[in-house]
């Protein structure tokens, strides 16, 4: 089973997004016991809160359906279990990369297939269907990463 891990900043907004989207994917396409999906901060401004109401409508919006989440920042064993960890900005990369010195190889930009497009943080804009646009073209490239990975 390969395990990925969505991250931003304070993992309400975009990456329970992604993990949401992923989740859906997944069972769509019948990887449940191919591939696992969570999310994760970079910081704990917003641990153990629920995800942004923007993000849930946007989702919702999309009936994709909502699992319980709360907020919570990476850890060094969420490092270790990843086989993916996939940041949303540029500054979101650079504090995963301060975070360890082990797991360099494991940290991607969620659009760095597309000339290393950031996914802007809708907390700030609220332009939340923006965000589900752009993880709407992450979803599928990392899908195909992670299973051409699995041996």
């Amino acid at each position: 089973m390969k395990n990925i891990i969505f991250v931003c900043l304070g993992n309400i907004c975009r990456s329970p997004m992604a993990e949401m989207m992923m989740r859906e994917y997944i069972a769509e396409n019948n990887l449940n016991n191919k591939i696992s999906v969570s999310s994760r901060a970079t910081e704990d401004y917003e641990s153990g809160n629920p995800m942004h109401p923007g993000a849930v409508a946007e989702l919702n919006k999309h009936s994709v359906q909502i699992v319980e989440h709360h907020s919570q920042k990476i850890s060094q064993a969420d490092f270790s279990e990843a086989d993916l960890i996939i940041g949303m900005d540029h500054q979101n990369i650079i504090d995963l990369r301060s975070m360890t010195n082990t797991y360099q190889d494991k940290i991607h930009l969620a659009l760095e297939f597309m000339d290393n497009k950031e996914i802007q943080d809708p907390w700030y804009d609220h332009k939340f269907d923006r965000t589900y646009s752009e993880l709407s073209q992450a979803i599928p490239y990392w899908t195909t990463f992670l299973l051409n990975s699995i041996e």
